[in-house]
């Protein structure tokens, strides 16, 4: 039975990653999440009373909860999820994104790298640190390149240049001390428990009660989606197997724009929901003003950890389209919990604009 230290695991990826181990019933694993805005404890409701899953709210900045957390429960591994993540939220509030992202993730690095030196033989040659990042630190890039796991950073938003510099001392960690880190760069993740702050599950819950669909700018940048359950399983192989030191592209080969994901999202509403009066929802989708520093395509090339370590995504677009807006629907109990505090689907990200 291996022990895994996850933080962030009371968030959508996190969350996931979380229910996948324990429902693999191979892992205890000690969940260490702040409950911010965006960390919810109904993601967890499956596994909160299971004995393999242990929950403490805390902050990865602390260090001294963190390393009293790692002498305790001992882990072979810690996956790091924890992370402001909103681009709009990191333009109104660039500094909470400098103190998880950055300070937070060195506070955590730093008691991993010393746990891990108290570690001999073989538990000291397992222990792995994975470092879950984006595709957004790679910034803006045009058609048909992709980004490989050597493109260089170029960060155009607080969020990325957050995430760009923990990536960079994950990273000095390895050179330096050699803590065996890992680290992957995903595109845009999308599936259930996803906060509606973002594009898809937005759009999917305003084209269901009638409400705006704004789509910014004239909607054509161009997004990798992956659905969350295929990146939780990727994650899954690069700690079984991933080389320390690496960094693995995790994209879901599913090139969309903007306007056709708010499109595919009507379509599949209108599938599903057939009696709305306000079908096809397609009428909804209104333009509004761009976002500042709006990178305008990403695109990954995950022909790495498909050749090193054989995995791809199970489910297309589509597939996992229908799954999502089915979830929203059929989850509507949740959606109101999470959005009853002070985030009610009004448009963040308008500082740069305003100022």
């Amino acid at each position: 039975m291996h022990t895994i230290l996850v933080t962030g695991g009371a968030g959508f990826i996190g969350g996931c990653f979380v229910r996948q181990l324990i429902a693999a019933q191979s892992t205890r694993v000690i969940n260490l999440d702040k409950l911010t805005y965006a960390g919810n404890l109904d993601a967890l409701a499956a596994v909160m009373e299971n004995p393999l899953h242990v929950f403490i709210q805390g902050d990865i900045g602390d260090y001294t909860l963190v390393r009293h957390l790692l002498d305790a429960y001992q882990p072979m591994a810690i996956v790091n999820f924890a992370a402001e993540s909103h681009v709009d939220r990191s333009i109104d509030s660039p500094r909470r994104f400098l103190d998880t992202n950055v300070v937070g993730t060195f506070e955590l690095l730093t008691a991993a790298r010393d746990y891990w030196r108290t570690l001999a033989g073989e538990r000291c040659k397992r222990f792995r640190f994975l470092h879950v990042s984006t595709d957004e630190v790679y910034g803006s890039l045009e058609a048909p390149a992709q980004f490989v796991e050597y493109s260089p950073y170029a960060p155009n938003s607080p969020y990325a240049a957050s995430k760009a510099a923990a990536d960079h001392f994950v990273r000095a960690f390895y050179q330096t001390y050699g803590l065996p880190v890992l680290t992957t760069n995903c595109s845009n993740n999308y599936g259930p428990f996803q906060f509606p702050e973002k594009l898809i599950p937005l759009m999917i819950l305003n084209a269901v009660e009638g409400k705006p669909l704004p789509v910014y700018g004239d909607g054509q940048q161009i997004r990798d989606w992956l659905y969350v359950e295929d990146h939780c399983r990727g994650l899954r192989r690069v700690l079984e197997a991933g080389r320390p030191g690496e960094a693995y592209n995790i994209g879901g080969h599913c090139q969309r724009s903007n306007l056709q994901v708010v499109e595919a999202i009507c379509a599949t509403v209108d599938q599903l929901c057939p009696r709305l009066p306000h079908v096809p929802c397609s009428s909804l989708i209104t333009f509004v003003e761009d976002r500042p520093g709006h990178d305008r395509r990403y695109a990954i090339n995950a022909g790495k950890i498909r050749q090193e370590l054989a995995w791809k995504p199970q489910e297309n677009f589509a597939s996992g389209l229908v799954c999502t807006v089915r979830w929203y629907l059929e989850n509507s109990q949740w959606v109101e919990h999470v959005t009853s505090g002070t985030y009610q689907r009004e448009r963040l990200g308008l500082a740069a604009i305003k100022g």
